[in-house]
């Protein structure tokens, strides 16, 4: 290996040196500043340039729909996908970039006419493209067909709203590999959606109000005949729990007034409607159209009693208890994101919401509502008040995934989103009974139980552990999951985040058993409940798109614990067990190497030669010199890695390898490790490593993306691209660095993998 200047800082050397499972915590980055026109247009050329591919014309684009925090220096932004400018419902990408404002990863759903997988006619012909995408209803007339076969007497709590959009009806279809499977033995990776057809259509947004109920519903109708192509609900809501009545005192945080204290925390949130986190006394509104009233007063600073609601004054002390409930719950959900995650308020923005109590009377219910982005709380009737600490958790969690991912709230996505609030509910349950203080999740003080405290037999709403103790849910993935109301649907999710941080246990007897465990120990280890949480937070938060299924969350989970944890950690290895443990994925063995990332005991097939450099120059060409080892530097895994760069004066060094990514491929995801150094002080670009794909004939692909001198880094980042969008095609992988006169830069690369499945 030619000498290289030494890497810069001692500092940046011993972080370095950090074997992945002694790496600090990611926290999430401060509120993002919202992109000016000019950054999206940019970042749209960027996603362009990037998806550059046979077959891709002026037709097809992106539109900027949402950013929020990434870990510390990143930005996420989600943009959906177009054709002929039109939003492809369920179709986008999930970017992730630095603070040079260059992509590191991209994860996506890709549905567009003529790029995504499609089903095929017996005929053997694949459905039409949309040719005329002219309407034949306008949006009120779409508008009418929505309310007429939602709720013809409601009345509009919002006004409705319609969107023109081409909407993919999919089907599921059985991969290759499982064509002739017993329907009974399927896995859920056996399966992938397709695209069946394509309609044109109008999205319909209903939030309404009928017979004393919301009726709140997204509802896609033919832009062709009016006709009712599909609708969910969109009222996210959960049925009792307890409040804080069995907390006994717990401190709140309130503001003076001229004339006493108000419920109003201005520590926590900033902007909203009451300019902080806030309780409000709805005062028996109706649920039909609630109201939510007031920010809560009181001319001393001690609030409630302690006792369940009797049915009297909502602001005396008795009337109080709720608005301390949910003042308390409030608060502690907004700690346990900030403080062990970094993540602020719903939307990581640090945007402030409120909850209403009292809503309705003896109302049985608490929703959360996106279209203001708060809560009601209702005071329970079959049940105990509905502001239990896990109840406004869930609930308030629902605003981080409307916020994020924003999952279709039917179907697998639907059971996905509700999973969610209930993970977010016991972590917030366990982070409040510990004290609501440090920067971790809690080992105990949750009980992996949703609604067992108001409930008045005694009796949880969901067991997360063992699910099908309700009745209703089952406890792994079977095709049928996504014709299950979402409550239910959200079993299997639940018990994979049990699994994964408290383990199993090999009794068949026990709650705690799954029989899909079939590997050593027939006993899965747990990571640990903090552990878990953040693998789970960023899969949601930087990986999962709207339409993510439960095959979809199991890859994606994985890619968030290799980046956390590495590519073959115990942590790695127990999120492929712990979604084995519902049937999604293959297990494997937890004394194995998680197969190299995310073989899913031979679901994937590695396409990389020689990833790690450990063989040498074997399966590279170009600049082989620059694999080895050298003591400035340490190697990701194993002891070897590229060292690109690092030569202080004018040079360019590349590295290639040709890949395969079958036809019939239904993931490919790109990885490696990259630790970047320089001695460059000037903020220009004098240094580049371009990650690129190219044809078998030498022309460009697509250009991944560049890093430069002015993204340094202490230690290996691992980065993530998704190359489905390449299937059936024989690429080059190249990896090409240019240093200019002077001061090195070291772009030092290991861990190259390409998985497919």
């Amino acid at each position: 290996m030619k000498p290289r200047t030494p890497l810069l800082a001692a500092l940046a050397l011993a972080a370095a040196l950090t074997p992945p499972l002694a790496r600090p915590a990611q926290l999430m980055s401060a509120p993002v500043a919202v992109a000016t026109p000019q950054d999206s247009a940019a970042l749209v050329a960027r996603l362009s340039a990037l998806d550059a591919r046979p077959g891709l014309t002026n037709d097809y684009s992106f539109r900027i729909s949402s950013q929020h925090p990434g870990v510390v220096g990143q930005k996420i932004t989600r943009a959906q996908h177009t054709y002929k400018g039109l939003r492809v419902f369920g179709s986008e990408s999930v970017v992730v970039t630095n603070a040079a404002g260059e992509i590191l990863s991209v994860a996506a759903s890709d549905r567009r006419p003529g790029l995504a997988p499609q089903a095929t006619t017996p005929s053997g012909i694949t459905p039409p493209l949309p040719a005329d995408l002219t309407p034949r209803l306008n949006s009120d007339d779409a508008i009418r067909a929505a309310v007429q076969a939602i709720a013809p007497a409601g009345t509009h709590r919002w006004p409705p709203g319609a969107e023109l959009l081409i909407y993919p009806l999919m089907k599921s279809a059985r991969t290759a590999a499982a064509a002739n499977k017993p329907e009974d033995q399927l896995n859920a990776l056996d399966l992938e959606e397709v695209v069946d057809r394509y309609a044109l259509a109008w999205l319909v947004q209903l939030r309404m109000a009928q017979d004393g109920r919301l009726v709140y519903y997204d509802v896609v109708i033919d832009a062709r005949d009016g006709s009712l192509i599909a609708k969910w609900p969109a009222l996210q809501t959960v049925t009792g729990i307890g409040n804080s009545q069995y907390n006994g005192q717990v401190p709140i945080s309130t503001s003076a007034t001229a004339s006493g204290f108000q419920m109003l925390d201005s520590t926590r949130g900033s902007g909203g409607k009451f300019g902080g986190m806030a309780i409000t006394n709805a005062n028996h509104s109706s649920p039909n159209n609630p109201d939510p009233g007031n920010v809560y007063t009181n001319s001393g600073n001690t609030w409630g009693d302690g006792k369940q609601y009797s049915g009297g004054s909502t602001t005396d002390a008795n009337g109080q208890t709720a608005a301390v409930n949910a003042l308390w719950g409030l608060m502690n959900t907004y700690d346990t994101n900030k403080n062990v995650l970094g993540w602020q308020s719903l939307d990581g923005n640090n945007t402030a919401t409120y909850i209403a109590a009292h809503v309705g009377s003896a109302y049985d219910n608490a929703f959360y509502d996106d279209s203001c982005k708060c809560m009601y709380i209702g005071d329970g009737n079959s049940f105990y008040s509905l502001g239990a600490i896990d109840v406004i958790g869930h609930e308030m969690s629902h605003g981080v995934t409307a916020s994020t991912a924003d999952l279709i709230y039917a179907g697998e996505s639907g059971g996905l989103n509700e999973s969610n609030s209930d993970i977010g509910g016991e972590m917030v349950e366990a982070y409040a009974r510990a004290g609501g203080t440090g920067n971790s999740v809690p080992a105990s003080g949750n009980d992996w139980m949703m609604g067992k405290e108001i409930s008045k037999s005694g009796q949880p709403l969901r067991w997360m552990y063992k699910p099908s103790k309700d009745g209703s849910s089952p406890d792994a993935w079977s095709a049928n999951l996504k014709n299950l109301d979402v409550h239910y649907s959200s079993g299997p999710n639940n018990r994979m985040f049990y699994f994964l941080a408290q383990g199993s246990s090999a009794d068949p007897a026990s709650d705690y058993h799954s029989p899909y465990l079939t590997r050593a120990p027939a006993a899965m280890s747990g990571i640990g409940t903090d552990k878990a949480y953040r693998i789970w937070f960023k899969a949601l938060t930087t990986k999962f798109t709207s339409s993510t299924n439960y095959a979809d969350a199991r890859n994606k989970v994985l890619q968030a614990a290799q980046e956390l944890y590495g590519a073959s950690s115990k942590e790695a290895i127990a999120v492929q067990r712990a979604y084995a443990a519902i049937n999604v994925g293959a297990d494997i063995d937890e004394a194995g190497d998680g197969g190299g990332g995310g073989g899913g005991g031979g679901q994937a097939t590695e396409r990389v030669v020689n990833g790690g450099f450990e063989d040498g120059a074997t399966g590279w060409s170009g600049s082989t010199y620059v694999i080895g080892t050298h003591s400035a530097q340490p190697a990701y895994e194993g002891t070897r890695y590229a060292w690109l760069g690092g030569n202080g004066r004018r040079s360019s060094e590349t590295l290639t390898q040709r890949v395969d990514i079958p036809a019939a491929a239904t993931s490919a995801q790109l990885s490696f490790a990259l630790h970047i150094d320089t001695a460059e002080t000037s903020n220009t670009v004098y240094d580049t490593l371009t990650v690129s794909l190219r044809a078998a004939g030498g022309a460009a692909l697509a250009t991944l993306a560049t890093y430069t001198n002015l993204t340094p880094a202490a230690g290996y980042q691992l980065r993530s691209f998704d190359l489905l969008p390449f299937k059936g095609q024989s690429v080059t992988l190249s990896f090409a660095m240019r240093e200019d006169r002077s001061k090195q830069t070291s772009f030092v690369l290991d861990k190259v993998s390409l998985l497919t499945k």
